[in-house]
């Protein structure tokens, strides 16, 4: 099999975000590994860290948003990093929210397509700065994927907000 028909296998396309890496799934979750260890051993990288593991969470559904609890964590970490002026204290407050257990089931249909961008695109950053863009790029594109649940990720942060604040 020559490079150009091996590249287009479907053993080599992830099949939840459609990158083409060897190895297909495999291989996409060993590109996100490595992009992992470069976030947490070069704090110029780890600053988006959190952004990096929402935006591959939303585009991996079946592994990393099991339950209503990691589907929230994840639908609103995207939408507080992207949408929130205080993205941090607003997360923090969402998190404490999540750790009383509410209950919260996970919508049964999810968005087939969830983007253009996948880690192949980040992996292949030269510097911590273009890294931020590129993770900054790919989780704008995960959430616009996403655009039927941003009204719930809106919800969700208000009840954690409102909960949180009369506890």
């Amino acid at each position: 099999m020559n490079t150009s028909e091996n590249k287009k296998s479907s053993d080599n396309i992830c099949e939840d975000c459609g990158a083409v890496v060897a190895e297909g799934k495999a291989g996409c979750l060993k590109l996100f590994e490595e992009i992992l260890a470069r976030e947490f051993s070069d704090y110029r990288y780890g600053k988006i860290h959190r952004l990096t593991v929402d935006a591959y969470s939303l585009q991996h559904p079946d592994a990393y948003m099991r339950s209503g609890k990691s589907f929230a964590a994840h639908l609103t970490g995207i939408y507080t990093a992207l949408e929130s002026e205080d993205a941090l204290a607003v997360n923090q407050t969402v998190q404490k929210w999540l750790s009383t257990n509410p209950k919260f089931d996970k919508p049964a249909r999810l968005p087939e397509q969830r983007g253009n961008i996948t880690v192949t695109y980040i992996y292949s950053a030269v510097d911590a700065d273009e890294h931020s863009k590129r993770v900054q790029e790919w989780a704008r594109d995960v959430w616009s994927a996403w655009s039927e649940y941003h009204a719930l990720a809106k919800r969700l942060v208000g009840e954690a907000t409102t909960k949180i604040n009369n506890s």
